[in-house]
Order: structure tokens, then sequence, then C-alpha cells
């Protein structure tokens, strides 16, 4: 697909999402940085209109992010990647990340430690259990409809036909064949969702009534 077919689609599955509200955009609470990073992002309602230079001087927050803050804003990153307006932010790292297994070999003294990170490899024993990488990944990419995740994976492929280092190409396949392929096609669609937000108000609606009807 030629680039701007690409930003064509993520602005048709992202743009009529509502901003998840001030207290709802920080998934993460270690220390002070989360906050200072995602406060950034407090109050922008339409993320059309965020500039690519603040976005790319907020590179850490994609980490930091709620899920609904990852949803609402990662167009806004994907866009601007596509645009090539970003020199730090790397929104294609936080879609493959957690499907594609990575091993570093890391150097002690005479010896030499191998750390891997991905897939199936334990997150973090203490804080998570037996919750694996992709567990996570799957876990916080879950997030998206399928409209939104047919954009990503147009995203992804554009990415990964003009990878001219050949690093990140077979990380993104491993990424679209462990998650993103049947996401994009099993998802629940955008109506699914207001459907369910539409059920959901009705009745708590009725129930309401019943309840003021009794008191």
């Amino acid at each position: 697909m030629r680039r701007e077919a690409v930003i064509a689609q993520i602005q048709k599955a992202f743009g009529a999402n509502a901003y998840p509200g001030d207290n709802f955009l920080q998934g993460s609470f270690d220390g002070c940085e989360p906050a200072e990073e995602v406060g950034a992002f407090v109050g922008k309602t339409d993320w059309n209109n965020l500039d690519s230079a603040m976005l790319d001087a907020r590179y850490c927050v994609l980490s930091f992010f709620s899920e609904a803050g990852f949803r609402f804003f990662l167009p806004a990153y994907l866009i601007a990647d596509l645009r090539e307006e970003l020199q730090t932010a790397d929104p294609l790292f936080h879609l493959w990340h957690g499907f594609a297994t990575v091993s570093t070999e890391v150097p002690v003294g005479s010896q030499t430690f191998q750390r891997s990170s991905g897939g199936t490899i334990l997150l973090n024993p203490k804080r998570y259990g037996a919750m694996t990488w992709i567990d996570y990944a799957r876990h916080r990419m879950s997030v998206f409809a399928r409209e939104e995740a047919q954009a990503i994976v147009a995203y992804l492929n554009y990415k990964a036909e003009r990878d001219a280092t050949g690093i990140d190409k077979p990380r993104i396949d491993s990424a679209l064949a462990g998650f993103w392929l049947d996401r994009a096609e099993n998802a629940p669609t955008r109506e699914s969702l207001q459907r369910h937000l539409r059920e959901e108000e009705k009745s708590t609606m009725e129930i309401l009534r019943a309840r003021q009807e009794k008191s």
C-alpha cells in the first residue's frame, strides 16, 4: 500500500474514538516518570491536532499509557512515523514487542549471559507469576477493535516492506502471525463495541428506574 492510503485507513479506523478521560490515561504508576509523561497528554482530546515534535519528545509515554490511553493516542504516533517526522519515538516497537523473541548476549567478566524477552519467556515471575511476554502483549493489544487492528496490520506491512536493514521484518512477521492477523479478522467490530455500550446504558437506566419506583 502507498503511504497515504495507510494513513487514510488509520484516520478512518481511529477517527471516531472518544477521549478516555483525564483520569484514565495512565497505566503505569511505578515512580514519578509515568505521571510526568502521561500528564503532557491530559486534556488533549483530539489526537489529530498533536504536533509531531511533541509526540517525539514524549517517546516513553507509549509504555506508560493505560490500554485506553494507548488506543486513543497510538494513531497520532503511527501517522507521524509514516510521515517520517519522528526521530526517537518508535511506535513500531510497541506493536511487535512481546510477540517476537529477542536475545542479547551480556558479557560479565569471563562469562557471557544470554538475556531474552518476548514470546513464551516469563515476564517477571516475582511480579507476574507465570505470565509470559506474549501473554502480556496479547492482553495489552486486545484493546483494539477489528477495524483498528486492520489499520495496524496495514501499517506493519508497510513498515516491513520498507525495512532496509532487515532487522524489523522478522519481528513484524512474528507479531503478525502470532496476533495481529487473527485480531484483524476476528476481533469485535466497532459496531459491536457501540452496541454493547448502548445495551449497558439501557440496562443501567432500567435498573435505576426500577429502584426509583420502589423507593
